[in-house]
């Protein structure tokens, strides 16, 4: 998620992201994630999309066990979190500045040996991806990453970098824009891209992607 601070916003629906914490029940664990709005802005709440791709897990409708998993984006961690109390092998990346932050969280709520099976790494996308492994990853996570449209191009290098023809790409996002729809339509130059789950309350809709067959050149 990109580090933008805020000002304080006076509308009731967004009082809960200005909380110094927020607490959620998954995977049987009682987590409780530190937010800091003031400081780091949107990377450092638990939006709604977060919320959603972690019931969305919990319904085993992607097998994570034993899985190589990255999340993208992570801000707080409560996704790559989640995922490892499911089993998986998880790498948890953000941007650099949110790193002791999103740290802090897998410690707090990941204690061995759930917490050893999670690597928390610096990702900008498009930039320095030789550090991962090409196709590397079973499951690739994303909650709300899509909003930003100078990310795009970057965030799609990064999805191609990071998937096997074989990953599962899972992105739950809320299409404010037009410009978030438009994304989708540059993922499936080079994705099958299909809805599998829309949350009506919250407005949160969940995508699985997968990678097309790379063309060869004859």
């Amino acid at each position: 998620m990109a580090l933008v601070p805020y000002e304080e916003n006076p509308l009731p629906a967004l009082s809960k992201l200005h909380n110094s914490s927020a607490q959620f029940r998954f995977a049987n664990q009682e987590l409780r994630l530190a937010q800091d709005w003031k400081r780091l802005g949107v990377a450092a709440v638990v939006w709604d999309a977060a919320v959603v791709m972690c019931m969305y897990l919990e319904l085993g409708a992607v097998e994570l066990k034993g899985k190589k998993v990255v999340e993208l984006g992570a801000g707080t961690g409560l996704v790559g979190i989640v995922a490892a109390l499911l089993g998986a092998h998880v790498t948890i990346t953000d941007r650099e500045p949110a790193l002791e932050f999103l740290s802090a969280n897998v410690a707090a709520n990941l204690p061995p040996p759930a917490g050893d099976l999670v690597v928390v790494s610096e990702l900008t996308w498009g930039q320095g991806l030789e550090r991962f492994p090409e196709g590397g990853f079973d499951v690739v996570l994303g909650a709300d990453i899509i909003y930003l449209e100078e990310t795009f191009s970057s965030l799609l290098r990064t999805l191609e970098h990071l998937c096997s023809d074989s990953t599962v790409v899972l992105l739950a996002c809320k299409i404010r824009y037009e410009r978030d729809a438009r994304f989708l339509s540059m993922l499936r130059h080079s994705f099958t891209v299909e809805e599998v789950h829309y949350d009506k309350d919250r407005d949160i809709r969940l995508y699985k992607a997968s990678r097309l067959p790379r063309r060869r050149d004859l």
